[in-house]
């Protein structure tokens, strides 16, 4: 309202208050949404269960957290990662590897017996990769090219490595070879889990960011639209073969070189099964079409911490496996509750 000052008109300032729209929702608060949005990262559901396990056994057990039984952790870790950085490949494009627990032991005799015909070390060791990635090729050709699943064909071979691997050992352990450089970086220390670290964000890169991930992805989710849309879905399957084979033989040597020896009942059908469920308790669909390197990673962390935890803290053998059963099942169970609550936009 206009003041009259000596004839002069002068308007009145007055303070306004902010006008807010209508409908319009406050912001949540700064942290809050920083929860959300840890929250809505599909690994956010198993990382916060491994941390909640370590924090547990930590607590009833004042050495959990030492140097030394984070070294017994990282043993127990490092080949289940290793495997499931392949396996998850192959779950993604709708396929798995009954046989990887076989390949992971017999690669180390691959590299023995090349080597002790005179070969040098490293020339024994690509040769065992190759020859582990070969099987891969083995069971890709058979499962996609003769129409057999996975499933059948690598249950298969899974008894024909484990039969070939006792025929040429004899059924007897052998010394890993030792060439001081090669079983230092291979087998020394924390050196198994740094090999698995670095699979599993080169694996992630290669998922999220090429066109070979892309294209794995796309081939899980929709085969047919896959082909159609010009995607070789033979290369793509087979390729994926021949990475898990690769890895599976990987994780065997580097097992062999910490222990020192190579032993051909080592690894087998458990240690395939555990690095499936590293995959799948990651956040993996074992229906295809969607998985996550970096959930490997933590399932695999989480499997661990399990195993080791209940093993310092005495838990008897025989209830072993049934905690172990309900622990996966528990996680399984909140890792699908996090996955529905950000379909259902809670998470947002």
């Amino acid at each position: 309202m206009p003041l009259i000052v000596t004839g002069t008109s002068v308007s009145a300032h007055t303070h306004k208050p902010a006008q807010t729209e209508l409908g319009t929702k406050p912001r949540p608060h700064i942290g809050k949404r920083g929860l959300h949005g840890f929250l809505r990262v599909r690994e956010a559901s198993i990382l916060v269960v491994a941390i909640l396990l370590i924090i547990y056994f930590e607590s009833t057990n004042v050495n959990f957290l030492t140097d030394a039984n984070l070294q017994t952790l990282s043993q127990f870790i490092s080949p289940w990662v290793v495997i499931a950085c392949g396996e998850i490949m192959l779950l993604i494009c709708g396929e798995i590897d009954l046989s990887a627990g076989m390949v992971f032991a017999l690669a180390p005799f691959i590299m023995y017996f090349a080597h002790d015909a005179g070969l040098p070390l490293i020339i024994a060791f690509i040769l065992a990769i190759i020859g582990c990635g070969a099987i891969g090729f083995f069971n890709g050709f058979v499962s996609v090219k003769l129409r057999v699943p996975s499933f059948v064909v690598t249950l298969g071979t899974m008894f024909l490595i484990n039969g070939f691997t006792l025929t040429i050992s004899r059924g007897f352990p052998v010394d890993t070879p030792n060439d001081g450089i090669f079983s230092f970086l291979m087998g020394g220390g924390y050196a198994e889990i740094t090999w698995a670290v670095i699979l599993v964000l080169f694996m992630h890169g290669m998922l999220r960011n090429t066109r070979w991930g892309l294209h794995t992805i796309a081939v899980g989710g929709n085969l047919l639209g896959s082909a159609e849309s010009g995607i070789n879905v033979t290369k793509i399957k087979i390729g994926n073969f021949v990475i898990t084979g690769a890895l599976a033989g990987l994780a065997g040597i580097l097992e062999a070189s910490r222990i020192g020896s190579t032993d051909p009942l080592a690894g087998g059908s458990n240690m395939m099964f555990m690095a499936v469920a590293a995959a799948v308790i990651g956040g993996t669909s074992l229906m295809g079409g969607s998985g996550t390197i970096i959930g490997g990673l933590f399932g695999g962390l989480m499997l661990g911490v399990l195993q080791d935890g209940f093993t310092i803290n005495g838990i008897n053998a025989f209830t072993f496996d049934m905690i172990i059963g309900a622990a996966i099942l528990i996680a399984m169970v909140f890792n699908i509750h996090f996955a529905r609550l950000r379909n259902m936009g809670k998470l947002k």
